[in-house]
């Protein structure tokens, strides 16, 4: 029995990072053997064990058969005498298929990945074994925008020949969405989808925002002149953000896609038209609702943030009360996706403009302290206030008048 490090943590040490996890595969060994010494068996469908100590994750080398068209149709052979080179073949790219023997503590390195990790490439190794899964199109995508390489052009052809022949179509939506919430954590969540909009992954996935590439803007103000280019600068300044606001991101000029065609590159309401194919992406792919109602609400009001220095003060306050849901303030959120928007666009005395945001950005937060503390029974004569159909508006124009009075330097009466 030989066991070896595999998989990402070795990537990981090659690159000089801290691997979150590390796995090992184990050669030569049998389910009986493991658990005799102690190992606890968790895998279902192929042999994978804890560590009776370390808890860490221990496979038997195993060989994989293709039994059907979705990325979990294998079936998987994992006899002892299933060699490191086997196991390491039937893997996705070079860069993820070098094993270490901590024993020798050297490398054992059969496709070359130890070059392609210096060179700072995603190669894929076997095409006949990378095409059975179609999942490894995402993953190819993510990878590339995790360790900031570049995608080899032979695997960028397989994985956009594997989109055409329609492969992604047996993908479930909730694995999509897991390698999408994978890819918001890498801190180049725009890297991703720039490489699934070239191989045509994004078409298939999230048409939606594919043809946004194709919308026409004021190269003024956005020099990549799409509005598909404008979204993957937004993205830019959202990097390593929660999901909430990379997504929100993504999609928050959705709705340019519907402008009609004669008004570009004017949008006008773009903001209203993009809220219901927002609601389809999120139902398509199975996207939690809080994600999805946070991206609707930003992409509904984001619009609003430009005219803040000029807003009345019952304006501010239905913005402000917009952004407080569920007894939780997604205010923080909400500037963040403004702020992505505002400095992917070009624009005169930007440093002017920059201070304008900031000052909105410090009225909504004192605005939104504000309101936070009133309560209705600081209302005079709240005991005998009629608690009728109109209290709500009662309340309203407390709040306001509050507002008002301690606001009152800052924006129009």
């Amino acid at each position: 029995m030989k066991i070896y490090q595999v998989g990402g943590a070795v990537r990981d040490k090659i690159l000089q990072k801290t691997p979150n996890d590390i796995d090992y595969v184990v050669v030569g060994s049998t389910v009986e053997q493991m658990k005799q010494l102690g190992f606890i068996q968790v895998g279902k469908g192929f042999p994978v064990f804890l560590h009776p100590q370390s808890k860490e994750e221990y496979a038997l080398a195993r060989k994989e058969i293709k039994t059907g068209d979705k990325h979990t149709d294998f079936e998987f052979v994992f006899t002892p005498d299933i060699t490191l080179l086997e196991d390491l073949e039937r893997r996705d790219f070079t860069c993820n298929a070098i094993a270490y023997d901590e024993e020798k503590n050297e490398f054992i390195d059969y496709f070359n990945g130890l070059e392609d990790i210096k060179n700072k490439v995603i190669r894929h190794i076997n095409s006949e074994h990378f095409v059975e899964d179609p999942l490894r199109v995402l993953r190819m995508c993510r990878f590339a925008a995790q360790l900031d390489f570049e995608v080899d052009n032979k695997t960028l052809k397989l994985c956009s020949d594997m989109v055409k022949n329609k492969m992604l179509n047996f993908l479930s939506p909730e694995r999509i969405w897991q390698e999408f919430e994978k890819a918001y954590s890498t801190g180049r969540f725009y890297r991703f989808v720039e490489l699934m909009h070239t191989i045509g992954a994004l078409k298939q996935i999230m048409p939606e925002i594919d043809r946004l590439f194709y919308v026409k803007e004021y190269e003024k103000y956005h020099p990549e002149g799409n509005t598909g280019g404008h979204t993957l600068n937004a993205l830019k300044f959202v990097a390593g953000e929660s999901a909430f606001v990379q997504f929100a991101v993504l999609v928050h000029d959705v709705g340019k896609a519907l402008t009609p065609i004669e008004t570009w590159p004017k949008h006008k309401e773009h903001e209203l038209l993009g809220l219901d194919i927002i609601k389809d992406i999120a139902r398509r792919l199975k996207i939690p609702n809080k994600i999805r109602d946070f991206a609707v609400l930003s992409s509904k009001l984001h619009m609003k943030y430009y005219h803040i220095p000029d807003m009345r003060i019952g304006t501010l306050y239905d913005l402000v009360s917009a952004l407080n849901v569920a007894n939780k303030s997604y205010l923080e959120e909400y500037i963040k996706v403004c702020k992505a928007d505002f400095e992917s666009i070009n624009m005169d005395n930007k440093e002017l403009e920059r201070k304008r945001f900031a000052d909105s950005a410090e009225l909504l937060r004192k605005a939104n302290n504000i309101l936070c503390h009133i309560k209705a029974t600081d209302m005079p004569n709240f005991e005998t206030l009629p608690k009728d159909e109109n209290f709500a508006n009662r309340f309203r124009e407390y709040k306001i008048g509050i507002l008002r009075e301690k606001l009152s330097n800052n924006l129009k009466k």
